[in-house]
């Protein structure tokens, strides 16, 4: 990427500090029912369902409650701390999305533009046209509109994941495409043309699909900006912003702090991951330190901290500043949260080009406010921001299959302790 485009000099970087911590009750927040989350973490951990979690919770733009809980490694009986390292997997959806609006900003291309015209393999794509008596392909045909880069943003690009099951999974296993976090020595690249040799799920814009479609995008950030993902992440998002624990993959001396991914089993309780067969969609837990580190997966990638993540996640819900450095312009991140596509096929507007954002707190049935947002990541981790009360939080655990649903509840629990 030429000198023009490198906007964050270095001296913002040196200002940058911390998201402030406080421990302090003034800042909206109940300390006696902030109690109630550390007795629910505990329960479950105590009843054997999750290893260990890390929690924070910001207000106002300071930290009122970051605490570890359980172990990182149970056969090592390594504690989980407040700095143990976490695989954020689909987290890291939110951060290329800022990747792409960086280079929207720039005038690099229209959010409607087909990406076919900056990925030529993209181009001419099918989709499926006929299927069997048993949900099977029978047939294709040429797509009557091309996948544009919002259909890529919103998943409705008509693309699948190897791991969810659906008419594209076998397809998918058997050209070799993986889901976007791997320990093999591969190239985004080569799998981005393999899976643009496969069809299309659907005709492009036209419904909700959870698919490829992030990665997709982490491949245009590196074609237009000439720059792998991680040097694009590092130099635009991670660097000014502080970030210091995230990466695709972790150096050397931070390997000791990744928390162990675990699986429920119903006879024998947590296992590592690797002990028993689970739809675990990678083929290393240890990605993160095993891998080749060539592969940069814009849609499950990522490694990170609960205070590392909370400090992008204050960066949105401040309109993207943070410390003084500008990430995204203000209208942009009031995009990235706009509710645009229904979801769920319910009437209501649920899913933005980033998010899922909450259109009608009533019909949500649970705690809440009109226009939050969020998402989670596959191995149990989750996030919300709530611009109406300033608020935002983080969970991370570690786990696929796991039998507990703490990391929904949790916003309960956030919610009910708001001043």
């Amino acid at each position: 990427m030429n000198a023009t485009f490198r906007l964050l000099p270095i001296l913002l970087l040196l200002t940058a500090c911390a998201l402030a911590e406080t421990t302090n009750t003034a800042r909206g927040v109940l300390p006696q029912r902030l109690e109630r989350i550390d007795t629910a973490i505990n329960r479950e951990i105590s009843a054997g369902k999750i290893p260990g979690a890390v929690a924070l919770i910001a207000r106002n733009g300071e930290i009122v409650y970051h605490k570890a809980f359980g172990n990182a490694d149970i056969r090592t009986r390594t504690p989980m701390t407040t700095n143990s390292i976490f695989r954020i997997a689909s987290m890291t959806k939110a951060v290329t999305t800022a990747g792409v609006m960086i280079l929207y900003e720039h005038g690099h291309f229209r959010l409607n533009d087909p990406i076919g015209d900056y990925l030529p393999e993209f181009r001419d794509m099918q989709v499926i046209s006929e299927y069997t008596a048993d949900g099977m392909i029978a047939a294709t045909a040429a797509a009557q509109s091309p996948i544009r880069i919002i259909d890529l943003l919103t998943h409705s690009s008509g693309l699948a994941y190897p791991f969810i099951p659906g008419p594209l999974q076998q397809r998918y296993l058997d050209a070799g495409i993986i889901d976007g976090v791997t320990g093999r020595d591969l190239e985004l690249a080569e799998q981005m043309a393999l899976l643009a040799q496969q069809p299309l799920l659907f005709e492009p814009g036209s419904r909700f699909n959870y698919g490829l479609s992030t990665d997709v995008l982490g491949y245009l950030i590196e074609v237009i900006s000439g720059q792998s993902l991680n040097e694009f992440f590092a130099e635009y998002i991670t660097g000014p912003l502080a970030m210091p624990d995230t990466h695709f993959y972790l150096p050397d001396d931070k390997a000791g702090r990744l928390a162990s991914i675990y699986a429920n089993d119903p006879e024998r309780g947590l296992l590592e991951a690797s002990e028993i067969a689970s739809d675990l969609p990678i083929d290393d837990a240890n990605y993160p330190i095993n891998g080749a580190r060539r592969y940069y997966s814009g849609g499950a990638g990522l490694s990170s901290t609960a205070r590392d993540y909370g400090r992008f996640l204050q960066m949105l819900l401040n309109e993207g500043e943070l410390d003084g450095v500008r990430v995204l312009s203000r209208k942009s991140v009031e995009l990235m949260r706009a509710p645009r596509l229904d979801k769920n096929g319910d009437g209501i507007a649920d899913q933005s080009i980033a998010f899922d954002v909450v259109a009608d707190v009533g019909a949500l049935g649970e705690l809440g406010t009109n226009g939050a947002y969020s998402w989670g990541g596959a191995f149990y981790t989750s996030y919300a921001i709530d611009p109406g009360e300033q608020m935002l939080y983080v969970f991370m655990s570690q786990g696929r299959p796991i039998d507990s649903t703490i990391n929904l509840r949790f916003k309960t629990l956030v919610y009910q302790a708001l001043e």
